[in-house]
């Protein structure tokens, strides 16, 4: 299974992106990322979620693939539902270590 993570947006309009694989995740690092994917509900949530533009906000867009049932989330800062924070929060900060 692999995952697609792009944060875009923010004061100065940096971009970071990650690509995580499974089978390079230690088997602590599978588990946590399994479990915040379950916690988030991540393949129940829609496509995308609406939200007004508001200046210097963060847009994601995380891409689940692997198995029969690859999907797609692109949500903004403000509209990022309580359940998909934890699972935001923990690849922002993977993607920061991989620099």
């Amino acid at each position: 299974m692999q995952v697609l993570f792009e944060r875009s947006g923010g004061f100065a309009g940096i971009p970071l992106t990650l690509t995580i694989d499974f089978a390079n995740l230690s088997p602590d690092e599978a588990t946590q990322l399994n479990r915040l994917i379950e916690q988030a509900d991540f393949f129940n949530l829609p496509a995308t979620t609406p939200s007004a533009a508001k200046p210097d906000r963060f847009q994601y867009r995380v891409t689940i693939e692997g198995g029969d049932r690859p999907h797609t989330v692109s949500v903004g800062e403000t509209a990022a539902p309580d359940t998909l924070k934890p699972l935001l929060n923990w690849l922002v900060e993977s993607a920061r270590k991989q620099k």
